[in-house]
């Protein structure tokens, strides 16, 4: 079973490993299934924001993420709170979503996190770690976590 997935996240790469990171574990994962990283602008806010505009902040961004959100679509937002599985179970996660068929949409948030309208529409929530990373270094890991989790499910050999 071949997955169809899309990371979708907020921000553009600034640095170029994580670009090239990124589209060398998407090479590798194009023999497992359809992988595919869409990117909507980050809102900037001022040096000092009040909480009232990182909210807001996190709206624009949230709008735009969910317009690239289809009602089939499975929904798997990557947030502190939630659940961290290893990778066997990430591989047992994702072998279970390849099977009904439907588009998996993994969602990174910008620096401020994801607003309240994306998580609401997540099917599932799933932390890397309880440590914060920049979301251009998070697009780096949750790609080499699913190349990792398409080898366990190949059978394949991988490092423990």
């Amino acid at each position: 079973m071949r997955v169809n997935a899309v990371i979708l996240c907020v921000g553009k790469l600034k640095e170029k490993w994580q670009d090239e990171g990124c589209r060398e574990y998407l090479k590798r994962l194009s023999r497992y299934g359809k992988y595919e990283v869409v990117a909507v602008d980050d809102v900037r806010e001022p040096e000092h924001p009040s909480p009232a505009l990182l909210r807001q902040a996190m709206d624009k961004e949230g709008a735009a993420l969910l317009r690239h959100i289809r009602p089939g679509d499975r929904v798997v937002c990557l947030c502190i709170q939630a659940q961290a599985p290893d990778s066997v179970k990430l591989a047992g996660m994702t072998e279970r979503w390849a099977a009904d068929g439907r588009r998996v949409v993994f969602v990174i948030g910008g620096s401020n996190g994801l607003s309240q309208s994306v998580l609401s529409r997540a099917d599932v929530r799933l932390s890397f770690s309880n440590l914060t990373f920049p979301h251009g270094l998070m697009r780096v890991i949750l790609l080499e976590q699913l190349y990792r989790a398409e080898r366990i499910r190949a059978g394949e050999k991988y490092h423990k």
